[in-house]
């Protein structure tokens, strides 16, 4: 479900000043980590989720783990996170197929802690 916009005009000393603003201003602010297992290297994995991790306006990072794993972190409003962790869960990229996902240390932030969302090599 996309944001519902508001519109807020108020009168300042140079006009009306026209404010748009989303709902979702008022969401939590969650971090999550998260490591996913299966065929998940050497398809693409990192760069989709960094795509869908943008697409969906989060923060965080990626990364191959030595074990074959993915693992990363995701930062943002709480109803887009749960909405990427999702998509890890049961999407990720075409060729990938995902068998486990787990998500811990999930905490409520006061701002994020990442500029945008990379690719960790």
């Amino acid at each position: 479900m996309a944001g519902l916009l508001h519109l807020l005009s108020y009168q300042s000393s140079h006009g009306f000043l026209t404010i748009f603003r989303s709902t979702m201003a008022n969401e939590d602010l969650i971090s999550v980590d998260y490591e996913i297992f299966g065929r998940v290297q050497g398809v693409f994995f990192r760069k989709y989720t960094q795509a869908e991790g943008k697409k969906l306006g989060l923060v965080g990072w990626v990364q191959n783990t030595g074990a074959g794993t993915v693992q990363g972190q995701l930062q943002g409003p709480r109803s887009k996170v749960k909405e990427m962790q999702v998509w890890l869960k049961s999407t990720g990229s075409p060729k990938s197929n995902i068998t486990k996902a787990e998500f811990k240390n999930e905490k409520t932030v006061n701002s994020l802690e990442h500029s945008t969302f990379n690719i960790v090599k």
